[in-house]
């Protein structure tokens, strides 16, 4: 099977992508086409609601953290029994880690993959002028294929038809359709992005809505002629961070089993994490720290983000798994939290009404909750000695994503990253507690697959 490609991108953020993508999704999924989604750059939340409407993992490409091999193999894996991969932009189409460079934009992950670009654009408060932005775009860079244009938010059909003709008078990208803005289609929003799709705001009734909105506007047929077939390189390329360690430990006998904090309070992880952990021979074990009483049968422990700050009041009341999750940790067995994560372990973590509620008490510091304050940024990671997810001078790269501070941590507290961030000087941060590693970075494991590996060997260390 020949899988073709297309990649959805936006003139800039909030022009609609996660919408118009959705609906595309759905209905060509109605028609029968094995649909593979993915997600330019370090999103969580929009990955979620792609697996609802293609009835399989979407999956993450970052230009920047995990580069041109890592993009590729992924792709070529998860596509390679479906019709079409449709991969969602991130901000606007050449947005990236700077001003100068195409890094980390949805035109550099275009450009490695050879596919189509559909460039969505918001004609709410414009006409004529979206085929000059749409020309400004073709021009912007003339080695991307911008092959298509869908109009969004028009006002009606007289506005949208003026519009896609200018376009077509104009550009040479096609006119592919008018989706008319209608606001009961919109995806709630909070703090950290869209309400995420384990909350039920996208429920079959919504996104069938998404899908006749776009089966009714945009030439479907015309959209797939213009999929070109997923160029796969076998060229250089690189996987940042990756370890030049020879020696790689052997998979263990048996499946090491990690246990998994999954439900509304801990769910942002890249799914190819959980893949490459699979691969180093872990069984993944999900449970949830809102309801279950007691932890699974487990080696190790792996807490993604989230947002417990949503839900503290519960994560609180449940003392019996706040006891077990702290046991665990205390009898030296390994466990790795990001984010969210970090915040559960937490001594206290402070709701958005400033009430401090008691959380597993591993790291001893409290978590408020800042909304004015934004912590956004990649990030790359050495480790400074040894740890359960590698060994010292290992390197890793990630993202970093909350609105939360952690209070000073006490000094006796080992500090085991070296975090470099543009524009910042290199701190130190990810805190180690006996074999318990916390931090507010979000690795993906595809920058240096030896993570992974390392910590199912911590994990399988630890039965003895």
């Amino acid at each position: 099977m020949t899988t073709r490609v297309i990649v959805v991108a936006g003139v800039a953020s909030g022009v609609g992508k996660t919408s118009i993508t959705l609906g595309l999704l759905e209905a060509l999924r109605a028609r029968g086409l094995r649909v593979q989604a993915f997600k330019v750059g370090p999103d969580f939340i929009d990955p979620g609601f792609h697996a609802l409407a293609t009835g399989r993992p979407s999956y993450n490409l970052d230009g920047w953290m995990c580069g041109y091999r890592a993009v590729q193999a992924c792709v070529a894996r998860q596509s390679q029994d479906a019709h079409l991969a449709v991969a969602e932009g991130v901000m606007g189409c050449f947005d990236g880690i700077d001003g100068t460079s195409e890094e980390g934009s949805t035109a550099q992950i275009a450009k490695w993959l050879g596919a189509s670009v559909v460039l969505v654009v918001d004609a709410w408060a414009s006409a004529r002028s979206a085929a000059a932005v749409v020309r400004g775009f073709e021009s912007f860079d003339p080695a991307l294929n911008l092959a298509g244009v869908i109009v969004n938010r028009v006002g009606g059909d007289a506005h949208g038809r003026m519009v896609l003709d200018a376009i077509a008078a104009t550009c040479r990208a096609t006119p592919l359709g008018a989706v008319a803005r209608d606001e009961t289609l919109t995806l709630p929003e909070r703090h950290l992005g869209l309400v995420t799709a384990a909350e039920g705001v996208l429920d079959a009734g919504k996104l069938r809505r998404l899908a006749d909105a776009v089966e009714r506007s945009v030439d479907l047929d015309r959209l797939l002629s213009l999929a070109t077939p997923l160029a796969i390189g076998s060229g250089g390329g690189r996987l940042p961070g990756e370890c030049s360690t020879e020696q790689r430990e052997a998979a263990p006998s048996r499946p090491v089993r990690i246990g998994v904090a999954s439900d509304a309070a801990f769910q942002f992880y890249y799914a190819e994490n959980f893949d490459l952990l699979r691969e180093a021979g872990a069984e993944l074990v999900f449970w949830s720290p809102l309801r279950d009483s007691e932890l699974p049968d487990v080696d190790g422990l792996y807490f993604g983000g989230g947002y417990p700050e949503l839900h503290a009041r519960r994560l609180a009341e449940n003392a019996a798994m706040r006891k077990a999750v702290r046991r665990f940790a205390e009898a030296g067995r390994p466990v790795y939290a990001e984010c969210g994560g970090l915040m559960y372990l937490a001594e206290t973590l402070g709701d958005a009404d400033g009430v401090a509620h008691p959380m597993v008490g591993v790291l001893p510091a409290a978590v408020r909750l800042e909304p004015r304050r934004m912590a956004l940024g990649y990030a790359e990671v050495v480790l400074t000695r040894d740890t359960p997810i590698g060994p010292a001078r290992a390197v890793a790269r990630g993202h970093e994503f909350h609105y939360s501070t952690l209070d000073p941590v006490p000094a006796g507290i080992e500090r085991v990253y070296r975090v470099a961030q543009r524009g910042a000087p290199a701190r130190a941060e990810g805190y180690l507690v006996g074999r318990t590693l916390m931090s507010y970075i979000h690795l993906h494991f595809a920058s240096n697959p030896e993570l992974p590996r390392a910590f199912v060997a911590a994990c399988a260390g630890s039965r003895a």
